[in-house]
């Protein structure tokens, strides 16, 4: 079962956890959901109930306890045998979007995608071929990633982040939520909070909560981060998004990249530093990042998802001696988490300079769509709509100062055949001020930015 949508009760006032729990629940003893049947993952039914994964988590926590589903590892979680109940007019939750119908998405700004049409398709095609002759495509791989494929990332960083490192000291992985889950493995006996920024990217506390670090927050607005407080803070490790915030898009100034440098060095801790998109920047040249003022204390973590192809699966990470010296140990007899054959592929497409010149033509078609969007936000919405983050990145945030909350905005949208995104997600609290929409435009022409902009006026004015 890949998706379940149903209604919140707005006159119950319970948590929402505990309203998933309970429509879940009675799914399973009424028998619509059969046993050994697998339920959807946590990040697709947050995204399909529009809540964070922290509330299906726990929605998830309590049906296991009971007994009613059984988690196995990462293959997800799957219901167990039970006795069904009678279907009874009583036990029926009234459930308005079942009877809605459905309008199909004529437009997605979706932020998770990238740019189909100037994909180098060809070139990446020719080396993937050349490099299924090689005799190590036929071998398991190096546990910490390809050396050619470290070697090359450690020429890029100096080059492009100046970041002096070498290869021995990357290790590559799958995902930047993979590999920070692994790093929380070996940080979580001597460090047991972690700070990290609200709003901040999810899928990193969901990392952190898996291995049940206590979480401080670091406030993070539209004019920048907030560190008035860091000092009182208990924790000794930080997880930031320095050169572009996510979600914002606002960049840490230089003076408090070595605040926050002076910081880990005085506390003997560590900043994670996640560079996920810093490629993209509009206005100027990117930020220096933290790892290139003090390699000792940052853990420097980068991925080809955002810059080249989502599919590809490919990240890295940049260890101070300290703790890669402890994540060898540990790690040193599992096996790689990324496809060794991409890891190849890309480590011959950056060595013939095809990764440079796919960066500098995708700034500039990058470029041209934020502008373009921005362009078409303004002239139709006007004083309706605030623009936030368009220096930088493959998305901006669209502040709507109109009656409707962010719910009624996306299923507004829905009902005009577009498709946006919520930000709540991003919050400690899964609540803002003002909503603030998302919307990405890497893999949409300026024809369809265009129509989606004008399908959102019709929607939304």
């Amino acid at each position: 079962m890949k998706n379940i949508i149903f209604a919140f009760n707005d006159n119950d006032d319970s948590p929402k956890y505990k309203q998933i729990y309970e429509q879940l629940k009675l799914l399973i003893e009424r028998g619509d959901i059969l046993p050994d049947e697998q339920l959807p993952s946590i990040r697709q039914l947050a995204e399909s109930l529009h809540v964070s994964r922290n509330t299906t988590l726990t929605a998830y926590d309590l049906l296991v306890a009971e007994g009613y589903v059984r988690g196995e590892g990462r293959r997800g979680y799957f219901v167990n045998e039970t006795e069904p109940i009678p279907l009874t007019e009583a036990l029926i939750v009234p459930n308005k979007k079942q009877t809605e119908s459905t309008t199909p998405i004529h437009i997605d700004f979706r932020a998770g995608a990238v740019d189909q049409e100037h994909f180098p398709l060809k070139k990446w095609r020719r080396i993937s071929n050349q490099v299924l002759t090689l005799h190590e495509t036929f071998l398991y791989g190096d546990p910490f990633g390809e050396e050619s494929l470290r070697e090359q990332i450690a020429i890029y960083l100096l080059q492009s982040r100046g970041v002096k490192t070498d290869a021995n000291s990357i290790i590559i992985g799958s995902s930047t939520q993979q590999m920070l889950v692994q790093l929380g493995h070996i940080l979580r006996n001597n460090f047991p909070s972690v700070i990290v920024e609200n709003p901040g990217y999810d899928g990193a506390r969901e990392a952190f909560h898996f291995h049940r670090f206590t979480l401080e927050t670091l406030p993070v607005y539209e004019t920048g981060a907030d560190f008035s407080s860091l000092e009182q803070m208990k924790s000794q490790i930080i997880y930031v998004t320095p050169s572009h915030h996510s979600p914002i898009g606002v960049s840490m100034s230089i003076q408090q990249r070595q605040m926050l440098i002076h910081w880990a060095n005085k506390r003997n801790g560590y900043i994670i530093e996640d560079d996920y998109d810093s490629e993209f920047r509009y206005t100027q040249q990117p930020f220096p990042a933290l790892a290139s003022i003090d390699a000792t204390r940052v853990v420097y973590l980068g991925n080809f998802s955002k810059s080249f192809l989502p599919g590809i699966r490919l990240s890295y990470m940049v260890l101070p001696q300290t703790l890669l010296n402890l994540y060898k140990q540990q790690f040193l007899h599992f096996e790689s988490t990324s496809s060794l054959l991409s890891q190849l592929t890309m480590a011959k497409f950056m060595e013939e300079g095809e990764w440079n010149r796919h960066i500098k033509r995708m700034r500039l078609v990058y470029k041209r769509k934020m502008q373009h969007i921005v362009s078409a936000l303004k002239e139709r919405f006007k004083q309706h709509i605030s623009i936030i983050g368009e220096q930088s990145g493959l998305y901006v945030l669209a502040k709507v100062h109109l009656k409707y909350s962010e719910e009624e905005l996306i299923e507004h949208a829905s009902l005009a055949g577009v498709k946006v995104y919520p930000t709540s997600l991003y919050f400690i609290n899964n609540n803002t001020y003002e909503p603030m929409i998302k919307l990405g435009f890497s893999n949409l022409s300026s024809d369809e930015i265009d129509r989606g902009i004008e399908l959102l006026k019709k929607a939304w004015l």
